[in-house]
């Protein structure tokens, strides 16, 4: 029989590529609700009731107004948005973050997606404070650029209309939301500098982490910390520096749920950055909830991706 999955706020960036991708499958129904009537409570706890799974494809405000109303019924959750990614009773999306953690959320009543930014950030920061590289009170800097479909309707306008910057800084005063859930999972004491940019390209993300790692062997104990770490993970990889002959697209994972990691600098005196390379709308959001989905629906995690 197939699932039962309804995406509140289908019409979304991220709701339109998770839709896409479950379309196709003969395992998984649909739930829909007519477009006229997609902000009628009455018609979504309707559809809420239907579903077995529902992802919620919201702003912030708009995920905590809803899920107290759908508290009470057995459909099970996913919330690509920020507002439950460090809740205790919401269990943390990301997959290869740690041992047990798909069986986590396989259980699991409510999942919350990851954030972009904060897939690759943790997914770089976890393993080297696990190693003993990063101490939990290092004080690091974090840089970032993304394609301009993470800004939501209004920044696709604007750079579709060209009235856009080719690239551009923003999120300056420290406040980004992507942070507390970074600190969180990345085991983190000390808040660290995040610099976020857009660029003038659709999709793709790439996440900088730089780094003073021992002079001599550090870099080589950095990049053997993440291979260990993400050994036989399927959307994870860990490549060489080289492969990338000296430039890095930050489109080059666009359309799939991989997330790619590197370390690049000089050995000799240690100065590094990791480097995180993933679609933000792939494994960055849609990819990573179908994921989480395939997971809950105890299928292979894989299918449809």
């Amino acid at each position: 029989m197939a699932a039962k999955v309804f995406i509140d706020g289908e019409a979304g960036t991220t709701g339109l590529q998770i839709r896409d991708r479950l379309a196709v499958r003969s395992d998984i129904r649909l739930v829909r609700i007519d477009p006229d009537k997609r902000k009628d409570l009455k018609a979504r706890i309707a559809a809420f009731a239907e579903a077995d799974i529902a992802i919620l494809c919201l702003p912030d405000e708009a995920v905590r107004e809803i899920v107290p109303e759908v508290a009470r019924l057995g459909c099970r959750l996913i919330d690509a948005s920020t507002a439950h990614r460090v809740h205790p009773d919401w269990v943390f999306g990301f997959a290869e973050l740690e041992s047990g953690r798909r069986a986590r959320i396989a259980a699991a009543k409510n999942v919350a997606n990851p954030g972009c930014y904060s897939t690759g950030a943790i997914a770089l920061i976890r393993p080297l404070r696990d190693a003993g590289l990063i101490g939990r009170d290092a004080k690091l800097a974090i840089t970032a650029v993304s394609g301009y479909s993470g800004g939501g309707k209004a920044m696709i306008a604007e750079f579709e209309a060209g009235t856009a910057a080719d690239y551009f800084l923003y999120a300056m005063a420290q406040k980004h939301k992507h942070v507390p859930e970074i600190m969180a999972y990345g085991g983190l004491a000390a808040r660290p500098v995040f610099v976020p940019a857009v660029g003038r390209f659709a999709q793709g993300m790439i996440v900088e982490l730089p780094l003073h790692l021992a002079p001599g062997g550090g870099i080589a104990k950095a990049e053997a910390a993440l291979r260990d770490h993400y050994a036989g993970q399927r959307f994870v990889s860990v490549v060489a520096a080289e492969s990338y002959g000296g430039r890095i697209d930050p489109t080059r994972l666009n359309g799939t749920n991989r997330l790619e990691l590197s370390v690049h600098g000089d050995a000799e005196s240690g100065a590094a950055v990791a480097i995180a390379v993933l679609d933000n709308l792939g494994k960055g959001a849609s990819g990573a909830a179908v994921q989480n989905l395939n997971l809950m629906l105890g299928i292979d995690e894989g299918t449809g991706l």
